[in-house]
């Protein structure tokens, strides 16, 4: 029998509709609704185990409600990338997929890989987020409409214009939800006052920033970068000497730096002088716009990190 002081490891298979959830050592295997009242109850039986480090996969947000009631529990939880799962699960030889069989694997990642706890959800954090996807939506769409717009004429082209129209007026209501949510929000607040210092850093890639990277501030340069997924890779083989490559991570976050590196290394010195020099040296131009990005990052977490504004002090170079 399980002792509930015993150091255990807890995978949860998560969809849309249900919570499956298996139990290490004891090989316990448990099936919730993925809806508040089920996953209350799932929240009383892992008080049970106190101990415990919860692995779920990252399913596109199905998994934030659980990873909130969880997280109450003051346990270490950790959302990882599913390929990730699936890499191990092949490793394991366990090539046949269900959701017990996913759980159980999720399970034995969580006590042989030892995920770090990455799970950092709070509510006022899921709505920033959630109104920043929203903000990326209202604007694919009305790119999507505008695409339309010389292919037609007439009532149809009348029809474009008026849906643009909407749409742009959501996002400007949008744009003030993410602005008041931010100011009402401490953290958020002082976040957006140091981002914003920078030359390059405007509202929208601020909000984007602390919306979609709250790990910001928090973590190692290293670590940042990986999240971001601006982190290079080597790529070597016995006497092969690959290039450097950056995959991964936050897709979202690197198009918000994108946007901040081409107006930086425009106007900003510090960001101008770097992006030049690299240039001189021969880099391409878009290997030297993703270093800049890089060491954008690098400069936001360490002005996060020690809560002060932007300038050009040597403590800001990589």
């Amino acid at each position: 029998m399980m002792v509930q002081d015993e150091k255990c490891y807890i995978g949860i298979d998560v969809s849309k509709a249900i919570l499956d959830v298996y139990v290490l050592p004891c090989g316990k295997h448990m099936q919730f609704k993925n809806d508040a009242r089920d996953i209350k109850k799932l929240s009383e039986k892992v008080k049970l185990f106190p101990q415990a480090a919860v692995v779920l996969e990252a399913t596109g947000g199905y998994e934030k409600p659980v990873v909130l009631a969880l997280q109450k529990l003051e346990l270490n939880i950790s959302v990882v990338n599913p390929r990730l799962i699936r890499d191990f699960a092949k490793a394991l030889g366990k090539l046949a997929k269900t959701d017990k069989i996913d759980a159980e694997v999720i399970a034995l990642f969580a006590e042989k890989m030892r995920p770090r706890t990455n799970a950092v959800f709070n509510e006022n954090q899921q709505k920033l987020a959630g109104l920043n996807t929203r903000r990326r939506q209202i604007i694919d769409m009305i790119t999507m409409e505008r695409n339309r717009l010389d292919k037609v004429d007439g009532e149809l082209k009348k029809s474009i214009q008026r849906i643009i129209k909407v749409l742009e007026k959501e996002l400007e209501a949008i744009n003030e939800a993410l602005e008041k949510s931010i100011q009402n929000d401490a953290n958020h607040a002082q976040k957006n006052k140091l981002l914003k210092s920078i030359k390059g850093v405007g509202s929208v890639v601020a909000a984007g920033i602390i919306a979609d990277l709250p790990e910001l501030g928090n973590v190692s340069a290293r670590q940042i970068s990986a999240l971001a997924g601006l982190a290079p890779y080597n790529r070597d083989s016995g006497t092969l000497r690959g290039k450097r490559t950056i995959w991964g991570g936050r897709a979202s976050v690197r198009t918000m730096l994108y946007m901040a590196a081409l107006v930086a290394t425009r106007h900003n010195p510090q960001i101008k002088n770097f992006y030049n020099r690299l240039c001189n040296a021969g880099k391409q131009k878009k290997v030297a716009l993703t270093a800049c990005m890089h060491k954008l990052l690098i400069i936001m977490n360490a002005m996060i990190k020690n809560g002060e504004l932007w300038r050009t002090a040597t403590v800001f170079e990589i």
